[in-house]
């Protein structure tokens, strides 16, 4: 079994801790999962086992998307899991509500997937990953259709073929069309309303333009939501000059007008084609964009992820949450610890992840939630 030889370990040395920590209000978009229970504190131990828990079931990718880190630098060992080494790791998640099956790397590329979907479906468990939809045959849509995935989330970058194959590195928007397509249709010939199905589009200022043209696409293929997403790059760090997840391409802090005319345009041809038009977490676009303009300190105070969710990589590696990887280059610090090297009951509210709370609510928080907080687009 492949494991990774963890940085320094910390797990005997006492964490200096604050008698309390700043407790802020939860924001009222949060689903469920997401939230602590009512009276929790958030401090350096969880109260809670994770809820929600992102598993990656593959780190290989068949696209070479510009903004991506995996494009331009390894992360960790290529792998796979195994059917019965998700069963492992999932199994040490007794309190899972919602399953999500993507990280760094394409889903639909682990042959197993429709196997673990059955049996986190038979748990009761919500099942959803993001897909760059190159992939979705006829095989894998009625595959998808008959394993009862609750969400099937698409990444498309652009409405038009050469948009979308300067960001995603290929010219396989036609593609992506038929999948969706067929899809739409395998789900009303089985009779089955699940998955259901959205695009989602990180917004950079190469593609702002064009997301009048991916609501219009939408409807046009079937597809009942669109989801505007942010992109996060390094900010200051050297690696920010890798790919387009980089500063002068973002669109937090520039041409909010130009955005609100944009937004504006998704909104009424929304309520015309009947295409939901929303932000990620949670969000509606105009809500998510006034959000990044206030000026605020601490930005990422207001995340209750690092108390309610947990990440692991196909490699078995624990890591803060799902944006942390796309948020700073200083990798190995990110490792809270390893479901193949100890029981994730062990890690959850060890030092590297009491630490981890600690440091969050200082103005030295760990880069990944500062540049997560700071440096995104929208």
């Amino acid at each position: 079994m492949t494991t990774l030889i963890h940085p320094v370990q910390l797990y005997a040395q006492p964490v200096q801790e604050p008698a309390s920590l700043s407790l802020l209000p939860e924001p009222a978009f949060l689903p469920d999962a997401y939230r602590l229970p009512e009276g929790s504190q958030r401090g350096p131990v969880a109260a809670i086992s994770p809820r929600v828990v992102f598993i990656e079931v593959t780190n290989r990718c068949n696209l070479l998307c510009e903004t991506c880190p995996r494009t331009f630098f390894t992360r960790e060992p290529l792998r796979s899991l195994t059917f019965d080494e998700f069963v492992f790791i999932a199994g040490q998640f007794p309190a899972m509500q919602r399953a999500v099956l993507h990280g760094i790397g394409e889903p639909m590329l682990n042959r197993d997937l429709p196997q673990i979907i059955a049996y986190l479906k038979q748990r009761g468990i919500e099942v959803l990953f993001n897909s760059n939809g190159t992939l979705l045959t006829p095989a894998w849509q009625e595959a998808l259709a008959r394993s009862g995935l609750d969400e099937y989330r698409c990444s498309i970058d652009g409405a038009t073929p050469a948009t979308y194959a300067r960001i995603r590195g290929a010219d396989l928007l036609h593609k992506i069309e038929a999948g969706l397509i067929g899809l739409v249709q395998t789900k009303a010939h089985l009779g089955v309303e699940t998955p259901h199905i959205s695009i989602w589009c990180v917004a950079t200022r190469e593609n702002l333009a064009e997301l009048p043209d991916l609501v219009r696409m939408a409807a046009r293929l079937g597809v009942p939501e669109v989801y505007l997403q942010r992109m996060t790059f390094f900010g200051n760090e050297l690696e920010q000059q890798f790919g387009m997840a980089r500063r002068e391409l973002a669109v937090f802090g520039r041409d909010a007008a130009l955005q609100e005319q944009i937004i504006a345009e998704c909104e009424t041809l929304s309520a015309h084609l009947g295409v939901a038009f929303r932000a990620a977490g949670a969000r509606d676009p105009r809500a998510s964009l006034a959000a990044a303009r206030v000026a605020d300190d601490h930005p990422w105070q207001a995340c209750l992820r690092p108390w309610t969710t947990a990440y692991v990589t196909a490699n078995g590696s624990c890591l803060p949450c799902c944006i942390s990887p796309f948020a700073t280059h200083d990798y190995e610090s990110l490792i809270l610890g390893n479901l193949f090297e100890r029981p994730f009951d062990e890690i959850w509210n060890e030092n590297l992840y009491r630490k981890f709370r600690t440091d969050f609510f200082t103005d030295k928080p760990h880069k990944a939630c500062a540049n997560c907080g700071v440096f995104w687009s929208l």
